[in-house]
């Protein structure tokens, strides 16, 4: 067995991060190379294994969770479209899913506010039946970065004439969210964040706990195409390991999230969206504080009592060093009961966070 080191460049081509941050990147880079460890298997890539159209992957007719709500699939920019629903009535209301879900993890949550807000649930890049660009380049991620993958749901949300809206978004989608709040400050009127720390601060806690806990980071950001030939081979298994209990899932989404994993351009760009975390989204994030970036919309979060952010984290400290001063509402974040899929587990939970914040 021998370690395996993520390629993390520096902000500036060639270079290490400025001023202040360059003793955390240090730390993170010593962190990163101690956990991620797996067999030492020659890094061959084949990435003509990856090339699929997006539409190739129809997981199932999905209609009986969302009845009666307008199915778009929406071209945003040169070949890259992305799919999803949307219904009600209202202000917009940007509903952003995590992995390894698409738009069905909000369908227990939807239903209560469809008289109060105009619903845009979309599959991000990567995920569901929207676009899946194969990366061409084994060290650059970008075509999954949060900074990339926030621009789509900007140019989705003017396709759909929506200048500026809310959000709320789980995990993955959260970071999204945490992103598009950051370079585009004006289309967010307020941001829910569902049971996430920013990524830099959790990836800096890399020690033994959160690497154990949070295995499917280190694993899914392996050089390609090590875990998606490993994933390949059961992808059952990882569906049942990723997405803990299935008895806390409609039995409809169940199938669908567990069918990405049998579809290799998905799995291709969920282990892209890793490796963009592990490295571009690192230096985006270092590049915003470097630069004063932050959060200036009103923003609550929440997160699951069982889950790793309630166990690992101090939540609310975390956001504050990212949001200006006084746009995180403190006392309206705080820890649910459950654990870590909110949207599913505690659809109450959410629907009173956004009904009692966004209104």
């Amino acid at each position: 067995m021998s370690k395996v080191y993520i390629p993390l460049s520096g902000v500036k081509k060639g270079g290490s991060p400025p001023g202040s941050i360059r003793k955390e990147w240090k730390e993170l880079m010593t962190y990163v190379s101690v956990v991620i460890i797996t067999f030492n298997i020659p890094r061959i890539v084949d990435l003509s294994e990856h090339q699929h159209d997006s539409q190739d992957l129809v997981i199932m007719d999905v209609s009986p969770l969302y009845p009666d709500y307008s199915p778009f699939n929406i071209p945003i920019a040169g070949d890259i479209a992305i799919a999803g629903v949307r219904s009600g009535s209202g202000p917009p209301l940007l509903l952003l899913h995590g992995f390894p879900q698409t738009h069905l993890i909000w369908h227990r949550v939807a239903p209560s506010l469809l008289e109060h807000f105009t619903l845009i649930i979309p599959d991000l890049r990567g995920y569901g039946s929207s676009s899946k660009p194969a990366s061409t380049d084994p060290d650059d991620h970008s075509l999954y970065s949060k900074s990339t993958t926030a621009a789509d749901m900007v140019s989705l949300m003017q396709k759909l004439n929506y200048q500026k809206f809310y959000i709320c978004a789980h995990d993955r989608g959260a970071r999204v969210a945490h992103k598009l709040c950051i370079d585009y400050p004006d289309k967010v009127d307020k941001c829910i964040l569902l049971d996430i720390c920013p990524t830099k601060a959790m990836f800096l806690a890399a020690r033994h706990p959160f690497a154990q806990l949070y295995w499917h980071w280190f694993f899914l950001s392996q050089p390609p195409p090590f875990p998606e030939h490993v994933i390949a081979a059961a992808p059952a298994t990882f569906a049942r390991k990723t997405l803990a209990a299935p008895e806390l899932y409609d039995e409809v989404a169940y199938k669908a999230y567990a069918a990405q994993f049998e579809d290799e351009a998905t799995v291709h760009a969920m282990c892209e969206d890793y490796r963009a975390a592990a490295k571009e989204d690192i230096e985006e994030q270092m590049a915003d504080e470097e630069a004063g970036r932050k959060v200036q919309c009103p923003v609550r979060v929440l997160w699951g009592k069982e889950a790793v952010v309630e166990k690992l984290f101090d939540a609310r400290a975390e956001w504050k060093k990212v949001c200006v001063e006084g746009s995180l509402d403190e006392d309206g974040s705080f820890a649910v009961e459950g654990g870590h899929f909110i949207p599913e587990e505690r659809p109450a939970d959410v629907v009173n966070c956004i009904l009692d914040f966004f209104r």
